[in-house]
């Protein structure tokens, strides 16, 4: 294999073309490198800032600015917060992380990338409003209520029941379940069944946003409280007399999370660099992805924390323990994109049923959502979804529990050295089932996509106990 030869890239093209600032100093501290982005962050032009000593730009000391930092230390200095102002008066705020430049052991200078602190917010923040915005969202910020919820289970019964009865309290609710059981769908739904639905529903993604950044976001920044601070409303201001949800509530730094508990026991948040305080009367909800008392145990959240925010659990089972729902989310699903993309398909074959049957949905509801859309731009017209029209993921899925069970033809000694004889059987098979898809069930013409000789592709038809003649695509079937 070719080896890349890096003193042939121009990688100063590379850095110009970024859409984060960088600058590189030399180890005396002498720009020798400026980007356009940074010049705009800075509103300085680029060919004046080459070849300045990086003091004479900014109102900065050794242990202030980031590069010099960096120099003196020799250590890289990662997603940290900095207000400043130029030598020419203009105020920044960015998040930028410095790495120092080494050759032959010896330091020669930094490079430090930076962010625009409002924009790189405006960004987080936006995120979700132009999803829900592009799927109709209300004007409280939500589209789901609970008759959205398909739902017969038991277990799922149970937990619309606690989350209805719980929805008009001011007790905080914490909703816990695997990804794409929903938990945001409930989240809305609570908010919606509450006295607070006319005023806003606000999500944070609490894994989403930088550590650095969160705070700003949740509690607000305060002017004046420190050289171009911006007196801005936090979130939990915004969601004032409204709800606030903090999916993913494990994902915040321990450090934020005692601030959190006092802002939950004291119902009042202060912005950051500000004495003041704001009366809150906001309903918190929170999410987590495993059981709570296995992220207490894991260091992740603090056990106080829960105790606050999970006064009311409501547990969301995942779909490989609701299985006979099945039925009824797969026609919504198949009547909203029969909708969305003009067909006419009534159901699924017998055989996409059984195999939907014997599948784990490690994706729970939203894969199966996602398994429908996708099978539903491949039926060109068919009225029935088969096997041909899934997706290959769900094979190679489905198939590496088959694998494990009696597929590999290896004995269980093999199959415990490693899971090295495991992938490869896992994607072979994945291989193999693509190939019949895309030929229709024709093992002649799969072979031939595949490169081998028919006889090799039906021994290994054999090997997997793959049946071709599921991949034909007949109405009857």
């Amino acid at each position: 294999m070719d080896r890349i030869n890096f003193e042939d890239i121009d990688i100063y093209s590379v850095l110009s073309s970024m859409h984060e600032g960088v600058v590189i100093a030399d180890i005396s501290g002498k720009v020798i490198f400026f980007n356009q982005t940074q010049g705009q962050i800075e509103d300085i032009d680029p060919k004046d800032a080459v070849g300045q000593k990086i003091l004479d730009i900014y109102q900065l000391a050794d242990d202030t600015s980031p590069i010099m930092r960096c120099l003196i230390s020799g250590e890289p200095i990662i997603n940290e917060t900095l207000v400043y102002r130029t030598r020419l008066g203009r105020v920044c705020n960015i998040l930028f992380s410095v790495f120092p430049l080494y050759k032959n052991g010896h330091l020669i200078g930094a490079i430090n990338f930076s962010k625009e602190y409002q924009l790189l917010e405006k960004v987080i923040l936006s995120q979700s409003s132009t999803v829900n915005s592009v799927q109709k969202k209300s004007r409280n910020g939500t589209r789901f209520s609970f008759k959205d919820i398909i739902a017969s289970d038991t277990k799922m019964c149970n937990a619309i029941r606690i989350a209805r009865m719980s929805a008009g309290s001011p007790s905080p609710i914490m909703i816990s379940g695997e990804t794409g059981t929903g938990k945001e769908l409930f989240a809305q739904s609570i908010h919606n069944h509450s006295p607070r639905k006319k005023k806003l529903f606000i999500p944070v993604n609490c894994a989403a946003i930088p550590e650095n950044l969160l705070e700003g976001i949740l509690f607000g920044t305060s002017r004046g409280s420190f050289t171009g601070a911006i007196d801005k409303p936090g979130l939990f201001e915004q969601a004032n007399g409204g709800t606030i949800f903090l999916d993913e509530l494990d994902a915040m730094p321990l450090t934020l999370q005692a601030k959190l508990l006092r802002v939950i026991q004291e119902k009042k948040v202060r912005k950051l660099g500000s004495l003041k305080e704001i009366d809150l009367d906001v309903k918190i909800l929170s999410s987590v992805g495993l059981p709570p008392l296995k992220i207490i145990q894991n260091g992740s959240l603090r056990m106080d924390l829960f105790y606050r925010m999970g006064v009311v659990s409501v547990l969301l089972p995942p779909l490989r323990e609701r299985k006979g729902e099945l039925d009824t989310l797969i026609r919504s699903f198949i009547v909203k994109y029969n909708q969305a993309l003009g067909e006419n398909v009534k159901t699924v074959s017998p055989r996409v049923a059984q195999l939907f049957a014997g599948y784990d949905w490690p994706g729970n509801v939203r894969e199966l959502e996602h398994i429908i859309e996708a099978s539903m731009n491949m039926v060109g017209g068919a009225s029935l979804i088969h096997l041909a029209h899934l997706p290959p993921h769900i094979f190679s899925f489905a198939g590496k529990e088959r694998t494990g069970v009696r597929g590999t033809g290896c004995n269980n000694k093999a199959e415990s050295a490693g899971s090295l004889l495991e992938t490869q059987a896992s994607n072979e098979m994945e291989m193999i089932m693509t190939a019949l898809s895309r030929a229709r069930g024709n093992a002649a013409r799969a072979a031939r996509r595949l490169g081998i000789s028919p006889q090799s592709f039906h021994y290994k038809l054999k090997k997997y106990s793959i049946n071709r003649k599921d991949f034909i695509v007949k109405e009857s079937v």
